[in-house]
């Protein structure tokens, strides 16, 4: 019996030595570390799930911050670094998915309010444009680097320069957590509310 104790206790303190492996959730095929590194902020992943256009599943996203959050109040005004991460399920034409992320935009704002973002969104309408097309598996990233601004990074180049104002980034996050988001299912993933 003692043996048996000293064994198992033995087990315990090896794995207490050894760091588990990092969590992933996978969505879709598509794996979100539970946790990562944004320019020396730990983010967590705050909820993640899949954008359908009918039938049709067109990517995956997964919202990271330095706290989690379940509603979208409470994701706006959590302070510090945050990342939306989109992998593309589909081949897409990137200057159409600019402009639906736009008209995202105009559908969960005041319309005097988006009239002051329209210079930013045209720019990053062009940002889109320029690429052309993302294929399926293609990832891109929304970052919010306080100091920095609104960093877009496309396959992990960053596309043109930041956009400053923090309402920019705000605005964009409500594409898919305002009250007329892209998909409602994944705007509940996003927020931690679904399986």
């Amino acid at each position: 019996m003692m043996k048996l104790l000293r064994g198992a206790l033995l087990a315990l303190a090896m794995l207490a030595a050894f760091p588990l492996a990092a969590q992933v959730q996978t969505v879709s095929g598509v794996k979100y570390d539970e946790a990562l590194d944004l320019r020396g902020t730990r983010l967590a992943l705050n909820g993640a799930g899949i954008r359908y256009r009918g039938p049709f599943k067109v990517y995956t996203a997964g919202l990271y911050m330095a706290k989690k959050a379940g509603s979208t109040e409470e994701v706006l005004a959590v302070p510090g670094a945050k990342r939306m991460s989109i992998t593309m399920l589909r081949d897409i034409d990137s200057g159409e998915l600019g402009k639906l992320f736009t008209r995202g935009v105009e559908d969960n704002m005041e319309k005097q309010a988006f009239s002051k973002l329209i210079p930013g969104l045209m720019r990053m309408s062009q940002l889109f444009s320029d690429i052309k097309k993302l294929n399926s598996g293609d990832t891109f990233t929304i970052d919010w680097v306080p100091g920095t601004g609104t960093v877009i990074s496309v396959k992990g180049q960053q596309q043109g320069e930041p956009f400053k104002e923090p309402e920019f980034y705000n605005a964009l996050l409500r594409i898919w957590l305002g009250p007329a988001p892209a998909d409602w299912k994944l705007k509940e993933a996003l927020l931690g509310k679904a399986a």
